[in-house]
């Protein structure tokens, strides 16, 4: 668990300092630079659109895992906005309230059978 932690920090980290170089130089225009990506049909475009699935399947695991309860839903929509940021904060989080157990991380505490 130890060294998976270290992943999710090393994720963090890496894609916090590339957003803030990129919005430096850039801005905050990346809604309007992933649709124009989209609509070209260029390999960006491709990835952008592979993308955006793995943010919903991201999103739906985080709402399952919490029974689509409200906070569930909450959660998805920022795992669905955040991406990794959010994700590698919230695994983080999340493995040490269920003192680093992976079933119950992946699944939800509550569907853990004794």
């Amino acid at each position: 668990m130890t060294a998976f932690r270290m992943l999710l920090i090393s994720m963090f980290l890496a894609l916090l300092g590339c957003t803030a170089v990129v919005i430096s130089q850039q801005g905050l225009g990346l809604v309007a630079v992933f649709i124009s990506n989209l609509q070209q049909l260029d390999w960006s475009g491709q990835f952008n659109l592979d993308f955006s699935f793995m943010l919903m399947i991201s999103a739906l695991w985080v709402m399952w895992r919490h029974q689509f309860s409200g906070v569930g839903v909450m959660l998805g929509l920022a795992a669905l906005v955040g991406g990794v940021l959010f994700l590698s904060t919230y695994l983080f989080i999340q493995s040490f309230r269920l003192n680093g157990k992976v079933v119950p991380l992946l699944i939800g505490p509550q569907r853990v059978v004794a």
